[in-house]
């Protein structure tokens, strides 16, 4: 309805959005692995996730666009972020993570008593006259945590694709949205996409061009040159479907030596495995997979 550029621009930030998010999925596996969370309530903990998420990246590009309108100057310290991420990614820098820490998870147990065990699909119980909350409340709320240090390079990724806070912000709520699904879906392939990290390095500096020549172009002279949209998306696409051949058709040797580990019981730890992690390592930060338990 709004034309072709828009479209284009819608495309390319729901892309670059959902590209970025698969890190997310690592880490809804860590948390998951980290609380023992039963496969019969993963979906209701991501239902309410994926929408704290919406309300939460609405505050942030909110802000992002009212920042930019008014400080174009700004998009150089968004390129600085952009760049500071893909240089972690390619040094393999390793930045500890761990679920049970998490700021959201401290102010939880700070707030109000969590109990040990779940209470099926409940936040809340009553124990002895008083409300204390279940392990799945703070489950959400360790989601909630980590996809706020996600939105770090997310925002002033999407940021240089459009300014208008409509097309920024469906295009997020939209990539996020399919989050759960994709979860479900990819499971048990997340550790096969090796090459992602990389080509997400690529993606993220890209970015930090594309902003930096936006940013001298309104500053500066118009006579340098902005990347257009449908060039960003041809990019994106083109570094996505690479990696993911790429990693498709190369296994690590890890993958191909001994038997298949054992699967996971009901609540998701492995056979033999004491259920206890160690602080997680690998999110976008880092550019490596995290282990499993």
């Amino acid at each position: 309805v709004l034309g072709v550029t828009p479209g284009v621009e819608y495309t390319t930030a729901w892309l670059l959005e959902k590209s970025l998010s698969v890190d997310n999925l690592f880490v809804f596996a860590l948390i998951f692995a980290y609380f023992k969370v039963p496969r019969a309530y993963q979906h209701r903990v991501l239902f309410f996730g994926v929408m704290g998420a919406l309300v939460f990246r609405g505050i942030f590009l909110a802000a992002g666009v009212a920042v930019v309108s008014r400080f174009t100057a700004v998009l150089f310290a968004f390129a600085a972020i952009l760049f500071y991420s893909t240089y972690k990614i390619l040094r393999e820098e390793e930045d500890s993570f761990d679920p049970g820490k998490s700021i959201a998870v401290r102010l939880l147990r700070k707030v109000m008593p969590v109990r040990d065990e779940y209470a099926g699909m409940k936040f809340f119980v009553r124990e002895a006259g008083k409300r204390v909350a279940t392990p799945l409340l703070a489950v959400v709320a360790a989601i909630e945590a980590a996809d706020l240090l996600f939105a770090v390079d997310s925002v002033p990724a999407v940021l240089a694709v459009s300014d208008d806070a409509f097309i920024v912000y469906t295009s997020n709520a939209f990539a996020i949205l399919g989050l759960r699904a994709l979860y479900f879906l990819l499971a048990g392939l997340l550790d096969r996409f090796h090459y992602l990290s990389k080509g997400l390095a690529l993606i993220l500096s890209f970015i930090g061009v594309k902003l930096i020549l936006q940013a001298s172009h309104k500053l500066f002279s118009s006579s340098v040159p902005e990347i257009p949209s449908p060039v960003s998306l041809a990019v994106i696409v083109t570094v996505l479907a690479v990696s993911v051949a790429l990693s498709m058709r190369r296994i690590r040797p890890t993958a191909q030596e001994g038997a298949a580990p054992a699967a996971p019981d009901e609540n998701g730890v492995a056979p033999g495995s004491t259920g206890e992690q160690p602080p997680v390592r690998g999110t976008r930060e880092t550019g490596n997979p995290p282990q499993d338990s």
